[in-house]
């Protein structure tokens, strides 16, 4: 494990961190659609993404759920290091986009560590920024945007977490991430087929322009 931790968080964290990280964190692999994570779950340990990506989404009461973010490899997510160092109840939810490999982080390393390491403070802080700045994103697509721009904007972000032009996706998922209808996904994604934006498959779309 330390030589992907020195590959993808070397040159952030100092080598006695990183050695610290080795000893005392837990790797997981996870498949593809696993939820790691539900609202009003209690968080005992942090995850660090050596690979693939993870979705994190709200849920409303009646079980509708609204994409806030992606995390992507060297990512953390500054919700979980919220709950984990004051112990309160998980507010999301974290479902695997792709197969992901974690290495998972007990709480009360945590709290040393920032005290300890600048390095790992400087991450903290920085994970929380840009956590607060995607989600003023997708507050942002939904206050400004309507539903033709905000498909073309997930479809950005699919690009760019999965680096490949193809999306594996269906029209209800993408649906459940924007909460919308499907009837409403597939109208919009088969205006863009006709534009020569996108090309739809079984269960996938194939982005043929740069958007």
């Amino acid at each position: 494990m330390l030589k992907e931790l020195q590959e993808f968080y070397g040159g952030l964290f100092e080598p006695e961190l990183l050695a610290e990280i080795n000893e005392v964190g837990i790797v997981r692999e996870v498949p593809e659609g696993t939820t790691l994570m539900e609202i009003g779950q209690y968080i005992r340990s942090m995850p660090l993404l050596l690979s693939g990506v993870i979705k994190v989404l709200r849920e409303d009461d009646n079980g509708d759920e609204l994409l806030l973010y992606f995390l992507e490899i060297g990512d953390t997510c500054a919700m979980t290091m919220t709950c984990c160092m004051g112990d309160t109840m998980s507010e999301i939810k974290a479902i695997t986009e792709t197969e992901v490999k974690l290495v998972m982080i007990p709480v009360n390393n945590m709290e040393r560590w920032t005290e300890k390491y600048k390095s790992w403070r400087n991450f903290v802080f920085e994970s929380y920024h840009n956590r607060l700045m995607e989600l003023l994103q997708t507050v942002d697509s939904i206050a400004f945007l309507n539903m033709d721009d905000r498909l073309l904007q997930y479809l950005k972000n699919k690009v760019k977490v999965t680096h490949s032009n193809r999306i594996q996706t269906t029209h209800q998922e993408i649906a459940y991430d924007l909460n919308t209808s499907r009837v409403v996904v597939s109208r919009l994604l088969k205006k863009l087929e006709i534009m020569n934006i996108i090309s739809l498959g079984r269960n996938s779309i194939d982005i043929l322009t740069e958007i």
